[in-house]
């Protein structure tokens, strides 16, 4: 009998190999291949990178590699670590739950991958080391890359304060609200303003609340907008038509090499979402302007 204390703290190929069904897997591991990132939930974890340590498993179908020693017919080693920097390049993550949970979903995507086993440890947070660990079965998960959003492509449009205030502000919420495609309403921080401390990082968090002030503000005046502030949402929020106004302090802080600056003012923040979310092009209300694809 397997005792599961011990193999609580084993490695993961003992895991693998002890919950392996009656036909056998074979497999293929990364071990520990040890990257520097920016982690965590906690404001002490921000700004800073911190060593993460990663230990994966992926049992894959049988193939005749060994047999052949054709290399065309095994799953590569890079499948492992090339998901692994995938996910971390994505955006900045609070959990390693999430982190795992991705990395595994990328993996998985591969039509010869079955079952993998993903831990993943910090290694700087106390004397020792603290992590996660995930198995993840191919069952009903769909290989390749995920669904074609091409017919979804939202509309995204800046919304000036000067625009907004006046009854015109309402027409263009309506004509979005009706718009064919699903909407995303971007806004310029609220009238009001903030008070500038001088350090960049802090006025660029002030400004990015004062956002998200006037899109809770306008949701409060019409309820056809909702405020949203993850991918996630946004993600769901197009492909089920919801008209959405974006809060963007989460997704602008956990980007990873967005362009984006402390002085990036709201038409530069619109740009970059509607960038990241595939959209044709930014229209400004009032101005009558599209930016195209290239120019965004």
């Amino acid at each position: 009998m397997t005792n599961e204390t011990s193999l609580a703290f084993d490695t993961v190929e003992a895991r693998s190999r002890a919950t392996a069904q009656d036909a056998p897997l074979d497999r293929i591991s990364v071990r520990d291949f040890t990257t520097s990132v920016e982690i965590g939930a906690f404001q002490s974890e921000r700004d800073v990178e911190q060593r993460i340590r990663f230990n994966v498993v992926l049992e894959v179908a049988r193939h005749g590699a060994a047999d052949t020693d054709d290399v065309d017919q095994v799953l590569s080693y890079d499948t492992i670590t090339e998901a692994i920097t995938a996910e971390l390049a994505a955006e900045r993550l609070n959990l390693l739950e999430t982190l795992a949970e991705r990395i595994a979903e990328r993996i998985l995507c591969n039509a010869k991958a079955e079952r993998v086993f993903v831990r993943i440890e910090k290694l700087d947070r106390i004397p020792g080391s603290l992590g996660v660990e995930i198995v993840r079965r191919k069952s009903g998960h769909p290989s390749g890359p995920g669904p074609d959003l091409e017919n979804l492509k939202p509309l995204v449009v800046l919304l000036p304060n000067e625009i907004l205030a006046l009854a015109r502000g309402a027409d263009w919420i309506d004509a979005v609200a009706d718009h064919a495609r699903p909407a995303i309403l971007c806004l310029e921080p609220v009238q009001t303003g903030f008070a500038a401390t001088g350090r960049k990082s802090v006025d660029q968090r002030l400004r990015l609340l004062a956002i998200e002030q006037n899109a809770w503000m306008l949701a409060g005046r019409d309820p056809r907008c909702v405020v949203v502030s993850s991918r996630t949402e946004l993600d769901w929020a197009i492909k089920n038509g919801q008209l959405s106004v974006w809060a963007p302090s989460k997704m602008v802080l956990d980007a990873v090499d967005s362009g984006l600056t402390a002085d990036s003012d709201a038409e530069d923040l619109a740009r970059w979402i509607a960038r990241e979310l595939g959209a044709d092009g930014l229209s400004v209300a009032g101005s009558g302007a599209l930016t195209t694809p290239d120019a965004l």
